[in-house]
């Protein structure tokens, strides 16, 4: 599908029917989400990948109300790492040094602009609010995407984050849900939006060169 026709076809759909998506359509929009930029290259952030219909369930009960969560066909939570530090730069430098063949030591600039950034925020909301721009960047990718395959994505920041930490365990991994997505497939029956025309600022409104 052209992209643009793509974008106009998406909506954040607000109920679902429950039918799953195929693995090969999964892997694609899983594939683009993993290729967004971010900050550094780092991915300050984790992606849990849930699917099982009784945990979308207790997902629903416990922190996020919506339909769409326990009639989707797979949710993605988009988790920002806690403990993000010197250590956690180095395991990505020494990465970055493996894949490009190179000697770690001729990072050695490019790891210290990154420990600069991260160790300078003056409080840990700082840190997190950061990383959890950079999640949205790849939230931002997997919506894109998921419009290319004519699957639904709708996003959701209304949930409880503290409830849905608790009930992934995510504080044990050390880290802190920033934003969801509901994958699957619009139930046009139920959702009139479905229907509606798609409304946006005009163009010479919303772009304004100078």
């Amino acid at each position: 599908m052209d992209f643009l026709a793509a974008l106009e076809w998406r909506y954040a759909a607000k109920r679902m029917n429950g039918a799953s998506i195929p693995e090969s359509i999964l892997s694609r929009i899983l594939a683009a989400t993993r290729l967004a930029p971010s900050s550094y290259g780092l991915q300050p952030y984790t992606i849990k990948l849930i699917s099982d219909r009784s945990e979308l369930a207790r997902i629903h009960e416990l922190a996020a109300p919506q339909p769409q969560v326990k009639e989707c066909s797979h949710l993605l939570v988009f988790a920002t790492m806690t403990d993000i530090d010197d250590a956690a730069v180095d395991q990505y430098i020494q990465l970055t040094a493996r894949e490009r063949d190179l000697d770690v030591t001729d990072l050695d600039g490019f790891s210290e602009a990154i420990k600069g950034t991260i160790n300078g925020f003056a409080t840990a909301e700082r840190k997190h609010a950061w990383a959890a721009k950079q999640a949205y960047i790849a939230l931002g990718f997997t919506l894109a995407a998921a419009a290319v395959e004519r699957v639904d994505a709708s996003p959701m920041e209304g949930f409880d984050p503290a409830a849905l930490d608790y009930a992934l365990g995510l504080e044990k991994e050390n880290l802190k849900s920033a934003v969801i997505v509901a994958l699957g497939y619009r139930d046009r029956a139920r959702d009139p939006l479905s229907q509606m025309v798609k409304v946006r600022k005009p163009h010479s409104q919303l772009i304004q060169p100078l």
